[in-house]
């Protein structure tokens, strides 16, 4: 006799791939080993996710499928649920509701622990070993040599306890751009970017550090793409954009041959330029497939190509990315984390060069989430553009006034080496401090 029934079916599913109303009945290790009290529930939210993806690479979900009786087919009534491989079965627990937000609940609230005058050190050597390490990594995987997964997660969680201590430090070193070495410090940039916004989106310690790997790591497969499709200057032509865009499945394939744990970082080198829309690559995928990492890192990765100097293009200011991203919500970016990224950076981020409406001119030095256009800046040209006789650091959140007793405010940033002024020397001779410094004599 014809008809349908309803067979319970257990499917293994990565971590990355995980959504509200899955039910959990097996890890991919002992429950004992993890911090979860019971053994087998439902995921109710996002919170629950991202514990299950801290702590796992892969787990077995437990749903139901209609199936259609085969004529002679008998039907096991031990209730017993059939094992099944692979992510193409349908669940039957609900997917995320297309309303629901895209942002788990912050779950934990960071207070700045130094100043970035105090951290601006310990943040330039951290910022220059992992410089070390992106280079290695991208010369190494051109010549076939193993990826070093152990040094670079060393290298990583360096640099998440300094953006911990304090973001500001190593946001403002990533505003140093080199554009004979775009790739690998752009990889670097989007590691620490990546962190800060984890950072500022409550995620806890471990998350951060996952995600700020997955920034260093989500352009490898561009060390697969020829220089001169790499390094054009000019517009590429159709066939070499198709060879560029295969860095993603590239990345993957690299990723997946090093043999380690590394899921989510394999699903952001594949995902990264997936599109909320729909429209990205390499497959399309509609939003609420796109893993959660990835949408952040596609976020990261937009703003900091955007604003560095490359072989066809001006470096943006900052304000300009940020309305790039802000016009691109919906479309390309997932809107709430699109938000939240740029309340992150803020107008003036760390490293910014702005000018006031007097005509001086500062370097920002820290910036506030609650004053983004009041940061601390340190004041580096009069109004005539020439050097001040002393540096001094004002945080104009004070309102502090300028001789002639108007308060100083800031009109616009200007590009890195305006008037003269090159964040990278600053930097050099130690000068990005958050203190007054009365009387320091720059000549």
């Amino acid at each position: 006799m014809r008809g349908t029934y309803v067979e319970l079916i257990e499917t293994q599913v990565d971590v990355a791939d995980l959504e509200i109303g899955m039910h959990v009945i097996r890890l991919d290790r002992p429950w004992e080993e993890t911090d979860f009290l019971v053994q087998g529930f439902i995921i109710n939210e996002m919170s629950e996710v991202h514990a299950l993806r801290r702590q796992c690479d892969f787990v077995v979900i437990q749903g139901v499928a209609e199936r259609r009786r085969q004529p002679g087919e008998k039907v096991s009534s031990s209730g017993r649920p059939k094992r099944v491989s692979g992510h193409n079965q349908k669940y039957a627990q609900a997917p995320i509701s297309a309303t629901a937000s895209t942002i788990p609940r912050r779950r934990v609230s960071y207070i700045n622990q130094v100043s970035v005058g105090r951290e601006i050190q310990t943040a330039i050597m951290r910022f220059e070993e992992a410089q070390d390490t992106a280079r290695s990594i991208m010369n190494g995987l051109r010549v076939s040599r193993t990826l070093d997964i152990n040094n670079a997660r060393a290298v990583v969680n360096s640099c998440v306890e300094s953006v911990l201590r304090n973001e500001n430090a190593l946001m403002l070193l990533t505003k140093i751009k080199n554009q004979d070495e775009y790739t690998a410090e752009h990889c670097i940039n989007v590691s620490i970017l990546a962190a800060a916004f984890g950072k500022s989106l409550g995620m806890i310690k471990g998350e951060i550090q996952n995600l700020a790997l997955c920034g260093l790591l989500h352009d490898v497969g561009k060390t697969k793409i020829p220089n001169e499709i790499l390094n054009k200057p000019g517009r590429l032509t159709d066939d070499e954009f198709d060879i560029m865009r295969n860095h993603a499945v590239h990345g993957r394939t690299i990723l997946i041959s090093t043999g380690a744990p590394l899921k989510t970082a394999i699903d952001v080198a594949f995902s990264h330029h997936e599109r909320i829309d729909g429209m990205g690559y390499p497959r399309r995928l509609p939003a609420e497939k796109i893993p959660y990492f990835a949408k952040i890192i596609s976020l990261v990765d937009t703003y900091d190509a955007i604003t560095s100097k490359r072989a066809y293009q001006k470096a943006s200011a900052s304000m300009q990315a940020l309305e790039i991203i802000h016009k691109n919500r919906g479309t390309q970016f997932d809107t709430e984390l699109a938000d939240a990224f740029i309340r992150m950076v803020g107008i003036y981020p760390p490293g910014s060069i702005v000018e006031m409406q007097n005509g001086h001119v500062g370097i920002v030095v820290e910036s506030f989430e609650n004053h983004r256009l009041k940061p601390k800046v340190l004041m580096v040209r009069d109004a005539n553009k020439s050097p001040t006789p002393s540096f001094s650091v004002l945080d104009l959140r004070e309102a502090p006034e300028d001789d002639n007793g108007v308060v100083y405010q800031i009109s616009r940033e200007v590009p890195d080496g305006t008037y003269g002024i090159i964040l990278k020397d600053y930097v050099k001779d130690g000068l990005i401090v958050t203190a007054p410094l009365p009387g320091l004599d720059i000549e």
